[in-house]
């Protein structure tokens, strides 16, 4: 399950400096959502690296 989660963390970096980047085709709303959506990634991969992440995803999924 590691190789999801650094593969995820690898695609949310991407995403993240793509949003950062500063490139003329992209207009200001895409920029945001490429930032939050990167950053929301970013955010995951790491929360599920935590020890004990496993116990909560499943009661938080009724697993």
């Amino acid at each position: 399950m590691g190789f999801w989660y650094m593969l995820l963390l690898f695609i949310g970096i991407c995403v993240f400096f793509a949003g950062i980047l500063p490139k003329r085709g992209f207009p200001l709303v895409v920029k945001i959502g490429l930032l939050g959506g990167g950053a929301l990634c970013i955010g995951f991969s790491l929360f599920m690296f935590s020890p004990g992440s496993a116990e909560i995803m499943a009661d938080l999924l009724g697993l």
